[in-house]
Protein backbone atom coordinates (compact mmCIF):
# COMPACT_ATOMS: atom_id res chain seq x y z
CA UNK A 1 0.00 0.00 0.00
CA UNK A 2 1.22 3.51 -0.82
CA UNK A 3 0.81 6.37 1.66
CA UNK A 4 -1.52 9.11 0.53
CA UNK A 5 0.49 12.37 0.33
CA UNK A 6 -1.07 14.78 2.78
CA UNK A 7 -1.45 17.91 0.64
CA UNK A 8 -3.37 20.85 2.04
CA UNK A 9 -6.21 21.60 -0.43
CA UNK A 10 -5.50 25.29 0.22
CA UNK A 11 -2.43 26.27 -1.79
CA UNK A 12 -2.16 29.86 -0.55
CA UNK A 13 -3.83 31.52 2.42
CA UNK A 14 -3.53 35.26 3.00
CA UNK A 15 -5.79 36.22 5.87
CA UNK A 16 -9.36 35.34 4.88
CA UNK A 17 -8.31 34.88 1.24
CA UNK A 18 -7.75 31.24 0.34
CA UNK A 19 -6.61 29.93 -3.03
CA UNK A 20 -7.34 26.25 -3.45
CA UNK A 21 -5.32 23.79 -5.50
CA UNK A 22 -8.53 22.71 -7.22
CA UNK A 23 -8.98 26.19 -8.67
CA UNK A 24 -5.30 26.47 -9.56
CA UNK A 25 -5.57 23.24 -11.56
CA UNK A 26 -8.20 24.87 -13.74
CA UNK A 27 -5.92 27.85 -14.30
CA UNK A 28 -3.05 25.51 -15.20
CA UNK A 29 -5.30 23.64 -17.60
CA UNK A 30 -6.52 26.81 -19.30
CA UNK A 31 -3.02 28.30 -19.44
CA UNK A 32 -1.53 25.10 -20.85
CA UNK A 33 -4.26 24.89 -23.48
CA UNK A 34 -3.59 28.50 -24.52
CA UNK A 35 0.15 27.86 -24.88
CA UNK A 36 -0.43 24.76 -27.00
CA UNK A 37 -3.06 26.54 -29.10
CA UNK A 38 -0.64 29.38 -29.79
CA UNK A 39 1.75 26.83 -31.33
CA UNK A 40 -0.94 25.31 -33.54
CA UNK A 41 -2.94 28.36 -34.52
CA UNK A 42 -0.90 29.30 -37.59
CA UNK A 43 -1.84 26.06 -39.29
CA UNK A 44 -5.49 26.47 -38.33
CA UNK A 45 -6.05 30.19 -38.91
CA UNK A 46 -2.96 32.11 -40.11
CA UNK A 47 -4.93 35.36 -40.07
CA UNK A 48 -5.61 35.16 -36.33
CA UNK A 49 -3.67 37.28 -33.87
CA UNK A 50 -3.13 36.62 -30.17
CA UNK A 51 -6.24 38.55 -29.23
CA UNK A 52 -8.44 36.34 -31.39
CA UNK A 53 -6.91 33.20 -29.92
CA UNK A 54 -7.34 34.59 -26.40
CA UNK A 55 -11.00 35.26 -27.17
CA UNK A 56 -11.49 31.64 -28.21
CA UNK A 57 -9.76 30.31 -25.09
CA UNK A 58 -11.87 32.63 -22.92
CA UNK A 59 -15.12 31.42 -24.50
CA UNK A 60 -14.09 27.79 -24.12
CA UNK A 61 -12.98 28.30 -20.49
CA UNK A 62 -16.33 29.95 -19.74
CA UNK A 63 -18.12 27.00 -21.29
CA UNK A 64 -16.05 24.54 -19.23
CA UNK A 65 -16.66 26.29 -15.91
CA UNK A 66 -20.34 27.16 -16.31
CA UNK A 67 -21.25 23.97 -18.12
CA UNK A 68 -19.21 21.79 -15.79
CA UNK A 69 -20.80 23.25 -12.69
CA UNK A 70 -24.36 23.26 -13.99
CA UNK A 71 -23.88 19.78 -15.43
CA UNK A 72 -22.86 18.44 -12.03
CA UNK A 73 -25.87 20.09 -10.42
CA UNK A 74 -28.30 18.63 -12.99
CA UNK A 75 -26.74 15.20 -13.55
CA UNK A 76 -25.41 14.32 -10.12
CA UNK A 77 -26.85 16.20 -7.14
CA UNK A 78 -29.83 18.40 -8.03
CA UNK A 79 -31.64 17.89 -4.70
CA UNK A 80 -28.68 19.09 -2.61
CA UNK A 81 -28.26 22.25 -4.67
CA UNK A 82 -31.97 23.04 -4.56
CA UNK A 83 -31.78 22.76 -0.77
CA UNK A 84 -28.70 25.04 -0.64
CA UNK A 85 -28.46 27.16 -3.84
CA UNK A 86 -25.41 29.06 -2.52
CA UNK A 87 -23.50 25.78 -2.74
CA UNK A 88 -23.35 26.26 -6.51
CA UNK A 89 -20.81 29.07 -5.99
CA UNK A 90 -18.51 27.01 -3.76
CA UNK A 91 -16.59 25.47 -6.65
CA UNK A 92 -13.47 24.92 -4.52
CA UNK A 93 -15.36 22.11 -2.80
CA UNK A 94 -15.39 20.17 -6.08
CA UNK A 95 -18.43 19.18 -8.06
CA UNK A 96 -17.70 19.59 -11.76
CA UNK A 97 -19.08 17.38 -14.52
CA UNK A 98 -17.05 16.65 -17.63
CA UNK A 99 -20.16 15.99 -19.68
CA UNK A 100 -21.71 19.25 -18.52
CA UNK A 101 -18.47 21.04 -19.37
CA UNK A 102 -18.54 19.43 -22.81
CA UNK A 103 -22.04 20.74 -23.45
CA UNK A 104 -20.88 24.18 -22.32
CA UNK A 105 -17.89 24.04 -24.69
CA UNK A 106 -20.08 22.96 -27.61
CA UNK A 107 -22.38 25.92 -27.05
CA UNK A 108 -19.47 28.36 -26.57
CA UNK A 109 -17.72 27.16 -29.74
CA UNK A 110 -20.93 27.39 -31.75
CA UNK A 111 -21.46 31.00 -30.63
CA UNK A 112 -17.80 31.90 -31.22
CA UNK A 113 -17.87 30.32 -34.67
CA UNK A 114 -20.96 32.28 -35.68
CA UNK A 115 -19.38 35.55 -34.61
CA UNK A 116 -16.07 34.80 -36.34
CA UNK A 117 -17.19 32.99 -39.49
CA UNK A 118 -15.56 29.69 -38.55
CA UNK A 119 -16.96 26.18 -39.04
CA UNK A 120 -18.17 24.59 -35.81
CA UNK A 121 -16.45 21.26 -36.46
CA UNK A 122 -13.24 22.89 -37.68
CA UNK A 123 -13.09 24.77 -34.38
CA UNK A 124 -13.85 21.63 -32.39
CA UNK A 125 -11.07 19.76 -34.20
CA UNK A 126 -8.69 22.57 -33.29
CA UNK A 127 -9.77 22.54 -29.62
CA UNK A 128 -9.98 18.78 -29.01
CA UNK A 129 -6.20 18.14 -28.64
CA UNK A 130 -6.03 20.95 -26.06
CA UNK A 131 -8.68 19.51 -23.75
CA UNK A 132 -6.62 16.67 -22.18
CA UNK A 133 -4.37 19.26 -20.54
CA UNK A 134 -7.31 20.57 -18.54
CA UNK A 135 -8.68 17.09 -17.90
CA UNK A 136 -5.36 15.91 -16.50
CA UNK A 137 -4.98 18.97 -14.31
CA UNK A 138 -8.53 18.57 -13.04
CA UNK A 139 -7.89 14.96 -12.00
CA UNK A 140 -4.83 16.06 -10.03
CA UNK A 141 -7.13 18.56 -8.32
CA UNK A 142 -9.50 15.72 -7.45
CA UNK A 143 -6.57 13.76 -6.02
CA UNK A 144 -5.42 16.67 -3.85
CA UNK A 145 -9.00 17.13 -2.64
CA UNK A 146 -9.06 13.38 -1.81
CA UNK A 147 -12.36 13.02 -3.67
CA UNK A 148 -13.70 10.61 -6.31
CA UNK A 149 -11.60 7.76 -4.97
CA UNK A 150 -11.96 4.17 -6.09
CA UNK A 151 -13.22 0.91 -4.68
CA UNK A 152 -11.43 -1.03 -1.96
CA UNK A 153 -8.52 -3.13 -3.22
CA UNK A 154 -5.47 -5.02 -2.00
CA UNK A 155 -3.25 -3.91 -4.89
CA UNK A 156 0.18 -2.64 -3.80
CA UNK A 157 -0.52 0.93 -5.00
CA UNK A 158 -3.78 1.24 -3.05
CA UNK A 159 -4.16 4.31 -0.81
CA UNK A 160 -6.18 5.25 2.24
CA UNK A 161 -7.80 8.64 1.62
CA UNK A 162 -8.40 10.94 4.60
CA UNK A 163 -11.95 11.69 3.40
CA UNK A 164 -12.94 8.00 3.40
CA UNK A 165 -15.05 7.22 6.50
CA UNK A 166 -14.22 3.51 6.20
CA UNK A 167 -10.45 4.15 5.92
CA UNK A 168 -9.96 1.29 3.47
CA UNK A 169 -7.12 0.92 0.96
CA UNK A 170 -8.63 2.05 -2.34
CA UNK A 171 -7.83 2.44 -6.02
CA UNK A 172 -6.39 5.95 -6.65
CA UNK A 173 -8.89 6.28 -9.51
CA UNK A 174 -8.13 9.99 -9.90
CA UNK A 175 -4.60 9.05 -10.96
CA UNK A 176 -5.93 6.41 -13.36
CA UNK A 177 -8.06 9.10 -14.98
CA UNK A 178 -5.11 11.50 -15.05
CA UNK A 179 -3.05 8.87 -16.88
CA UNK A 180 -5.80 7.99 -19.37
CA UNK A 181 -7.86 11.15 -19.87
CA UNK A 182 -4.87 13.44 -19.48
CA UNK A 183 -1.65 11.82 -20.66
CA UNK A 184 -2.81 9.00 -22.97
CA UNK A 185 -5.55 11.05 -24.63
CA UNK A 186 -3.17 13.95 -25.19
CA UNK A 187 -0.58 11.67 -26.83
CA UNK A 188 -3.18 9.97 -29.05
CA UNK A 189 -4.65 13.24 -30.32
CA UNK A 190 -1.28 14.93 -30.68
CA UNK A 191 0.09 12.09 -32.82
CA UNK A 192 -3.13 11.85 -34.83
CA UNK A 193 -3.15 15.56 -35.67
CA UNK A 194 0.46 15.65 -36.88
CA UNK A 195 -1.01 15.06 -40.35
CA UNK A 196 -4.04 16.80 -41.89
CA UNK A 197 -7.24 14.89 -41.07
CA UNK A 198 -10.81 15.09 -42.36
CA UNK A 199 -12.92 17.74 -40.65
CA UNK A 200 -14.81 16.21 -37.70
CA UNK A 201 -12.50 13.20 -37.34
CA UNK A 202 -10.37 14.72 -34.56
CA UNK A 203 -13.46 15.59 -32.54
CA UNK A 204 -14.81 12.10 -33.15
CA UNK A 205 -11.58 10.44 -32.01
CA UNK A 206 -11.60 12.56 -28.85
CA UNK A 207 -15.17 11.48 -28.04
CA UNK A 208 -14.42 7.80 -28.66
CA UNK A 209 -11.20 7.69 -26.62
CA UNK A 210 -12.49 9.76 -23.70
CA UNK A 211 -15.71 7.77 -23.55
CA UNK A 212 -13.85 4.44 -23.49
CA UNK A 213 -11.28 5.59 -20.93
CA UNK A 214 -13.92 7.02 -18.60
CA UNK A 215 -16.19 3.97 -18.99
CA UNK A 216 -13.35 1.61 -18.02
CA UNK A 217 -12.19 3.58 -14.96
CA UNK A 218 -15.76 3.80 -13.65
CA UNK A 219 -15.57 0.05 -12.92
CA UNK A 220 -13.08 0.73 -10.11
CA UNK A 221 -14.38 4.14 -9.03
CA UNK A 222 -16.97 4.51 -6.28
CA UNK A 223 -20.12 6.10 -7.76
CA UNK A 224 -21.51 9.29 -6.27
CA UNK A 225 -23.19 8.34 -3.00
CA UNK A 226 -26.41 10.19 -3.82
CA UNK A 227 -26.80 8.25 -7.08
CA UNK A 228 -25.17 4.85 -6.63
CA UNK A 229 -25.50 2.41 -9.51
CA UNK A 230 -28.24 3.18 -12.00
CA UNK A 231 -28.72 -0.19 -13.72
CA UNK A 232 -27.58 -3.83 -13.68
CA UNK A 233 -25.83 -3.31 -10.35
CA UNK A 234 -22.78 -1.71 -12.03
CA UNK A 235 -23.78 1.02 -14.51
CA UNK A 236 -22.91 4.50 -13.19
CA UNK A 237 -24.02 7.92 -14.36
CA UNK A 238 -20.57 8.50 -15.86
CA UNK A 239 -20.83 5.30 -17.89
CA UNK A 240 -24.37 6.09 -18.97
CA UNK A 241 -23.26 9.48 -20.29
CA UNK A 242 -20.23 7.95 -22.05
CA UNK A 243 -22.16 5.39 -24.11
CA UNK A 244 -23.77 7.91 -26.50
CA UNK A 245 -20.49 9.84 -26.55
CA UNK A 246 -18.59 6.82 -27.92
CA UNK A 247 -21.31 5.98 -30.44
CA UNK A 248 -21.60 9.56 -31.70
CA UNK A 249 -17.81 9.93 -31.87
CA UNK A 250 -17.46 6.72 -33.90
CA UNK A 251 -20.24 7.89 -36.24
CA UNK A 252 -18.48 11.24 -36.68
CA UNK A 253 -15.23 9.54 -37.70
CA UNK A 254 -16.95 7.26 -40.20
CA UNK A 255 -18.87 10.18 -41.68
CA UNK A 256 -15.74 12.34 -41.83
CA UNK A 257 -13.76 9.77 -43.83
CA UNK A 258 -16.70 8.94 -46.07
CA UNK A 259 -17.15 12.62 -46.92
CA UNK A 260 -13.44 12.90 -47.68
CA UNK A 261 -13.63 9.84 -49.90
CA UNK A 262 -16.48 11.42 -51.85
CA UNK A 263 -14.46 14.62 -52.19
CA UNK A 264 -16.92 16.62 -50.08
Amino acid sequence: MLPYPQIDPVAIAIGPLKIHWYGLMYLIGIGGAWLLASRRVQRFAPEWNKDKLSDLVFWVALGVILGGRLGYVLFYDLAAYLADPAKILRVWEGGMSFHGGLIGVLLAVWLFGRRNDKSFFALMDFIAPLVPIGLGAGRIGNFINAELWGKATDLPWAMIFPTDPAQLPRHPSQLYQFALEGVALFVILWLYTRKPRPVMSVSGLFAVCYGIFRFVVEFVRVPDAQLGYLAFGWLTMGQLLCIPMVLIGAGMMVWAYQREGRGA
